[in-house]
């Protein structure tokens, strides 16, 4: 992060996994870079609802005799911080909250929607003389379908300079197109394929592999006719893939043979997507009966997906 902020590139908010959400020192070096963030973090995270109090120095009346304590730290009556995943159930201040539905992206099987509560919070910090952060927000989001709950925290709070519960939305849940990504790679370019020991190797292959998704990437972008996958004319990083592989191995043939081999692969990517085309159509009736029936129109209810530009 130091190395990309010092070539220029600056970021509106950072996101990452829990593996990241559980390292305190970690963010620690956010806040002290003034970074923004909303990661996600593990159920047993530990966070006040209410300020604790930090004593700086000794009282007044501090008697000389006994150990000798020290000074900044938390008042002897302060409570310990609490699991997120206690606080989402049991704190009156999530308990008594209206959960907010969003829209939070669309998927080839239709829109997901989530419940979401937040909540004002601290966390305890790994800086030396400084043991509370500055206050942030945790986000507790339920799928309405799987029941599947995740848990962000930001040092941003909803209200302030210029910060909205949607925005946190949109960095929190932002994850999913780089898990895509990958996913992608990894199945179709073979990513994971490390039949190497030598860092240098290692890095060669994966330079190598992203290079070939950045290929295949531009060359769906400028080759498929649409970005819906219902149209049926949408194409996907393994059609792109196959028709690369294809290409190459028919460098060699005669024009004859090579036509037989190109018209092959053309028949068999278009049924692949008038199949994919009905598999989304069916999967997204499927989701809308089942919103419907929990009574959620995914139409009338708040987004986080940006606003297409306009005409």
């Amino acid at each position: 992060m130091d190395r990309a902020r010092g070539n220029g590139i600056r970021v509106k908010a950072w996101t990452f996994d829990e593996l990241y959400g559980r390292d305190g020192q970690f963010l620690d070096g956010l806040d002290e870079r003034g970074e923004a963030f909303v990661g996600e973090v593990p159920p047993n995270f530990h966070v006040w609802l209410d300020q604790p109090v930090v004593l700086r120095k000794p009282p007044k009346h501090h008697g000389k005799t006994g150990r000798r304590a020290k000074y900044p730290r938390l008042a002897r009556r302060q409570a310990a911080p609490c699991e997120v995943q206690n606080l989402a159930r049991y704190s009156p201040g999530f308990r008594e909250q209206q959960a907010q539905k969003y829209r939070i992206k669309d998927t080839c099987h239709g829109p997901e929607i989530w419940e979401i509560r937040w909540h004002t919070c601290w966390r305890k910090t790994h800086q030396e003389g400084r043991l509370v952060s500055r206050q942030g927000t945790l986000l507790v989001a339920r799928n309405v379908l799987t029941d599947e709950t995740k848990y962000f925290f930001s040092n941003r709070v909803p209200g302030r300079d210029g910060w909205r519960l949607r925005d946190l939305l949109r960095v929190a849940f932002g994850r999913c197109q780089v898990e895509a990504c990958f996913r992608e790679v990894k199945e179709e370019l073979g990513w994971d394929h490390f039949e190497c020991r030598g860092w240098r190797c290692i890095h060669r292959h994966l330079y190598v592999t992203i290079l070939s998704g950045l290929f295949c990437a531009r060359v769906r972008l400028q080759l498929s006719p649409s970005s819906k996958v219902t149209s049926g004319e949408l194409l996907t990083m393994e059609q792109v893939r196959r028709a690369a592989d294809v290409f190459l191995a028919a460098l060699g043939l005669p024009p004859r043979l090579r036509r037989q081999r190109y018209q092959a692969e053309l028949d068999q990517q278009r049924y692949y997507q008038r199949r994919n085309a009905a598999a989304s159509r069916s999967h997204r009736k499927n989701r809308q009966t089942q919103l419907h029936r929990l009574g959620i129109d995914p139409n009338q209810i708040k987004s986080v997906l940006p606003k297409p530009p306009p005409c």
